[in-house]
């Protein structure tokens, strides 16, 4: 009776051990190159909060007087001041915040400003409304995005919505207000 047990035939003479050997070399230099991809991304990441750091440091030093050439007088300013309502389930950090009795300004600031950056900082102006309304604060609040690059279409969509809009003039930046009056929360 005839083996018919087939033994497999391999390109170049290779038997089952040596092709086995080939896959398991190349499922490791797989893994390496996808733990190369994830450090790649990370450092990206990394890069990428570093520039949106730089913008902050370049704009909220001076953001008090120049939002005081536009009569707005705001005494106080922090850096990513953050909310914290567990019992409400409102928590947000806002880049700068400015404040004075009345009002306080709530910038985002990014390196590229893009729309869902704009729909974020919105959301988070609604947020501020809701968390001062349910603890008795009646400021109104004013909302400024702030980017080192802002497309056409952003900006105007910022001013739609009310919102200042700070960019890079010169060796200083610029705060345009929105036409008519800014929207207050």
């Amino acid at each position: 009776m005839a083996d018919t047990h087939i033994q497999p035939t391999y390109p170049k003479g290779l038997d089952f051990e040596q092709v086995w050997a080939a896959l398991m070399e190349n499922r490791e230099q797989q893994k390496e190159t996808d733990r190369q991809i994830k450090d790649i991304n990370k450092r990206f990441g990394e890069y990428s909060n570093r520039l949106g750091e730089i913008a902050e440091y370049m704009v909220a030093p001076n953001l008090r007087e120049k939002f005081k050439e536009l009569g707005l007088n705001f005494p106080k300013a922090t850096r990513n001041a953050d909310i914290s309502d567990d019992q409400n389930n409102i928590f947000m950090e806002i880049d700068v915040l400015l404040e004075n009795g009345d009002k306080a300004m709530l910038v985002e600031v990014k390196t590229n400003l893009l729309e869902v950056h704009l729909n974020a900082h919105i959301e988070r102006l609604e947020k501020m409304r809701k968390y001062a309304d349910l603890h008795g604060e009646k400021r109104n609040f004013l909302g400024a995005v702030a980017g080192v690059v802002i497309p056409d279409n952003i900006r105007k969509l910022a001013f739609s919505h009310g919102l200042f809009v700070i960019e890079p003039s010169g060796e200083t930046f610029k705060i345009t207000p929105p036409e008519g009056n800014p929207k207050e929360w």
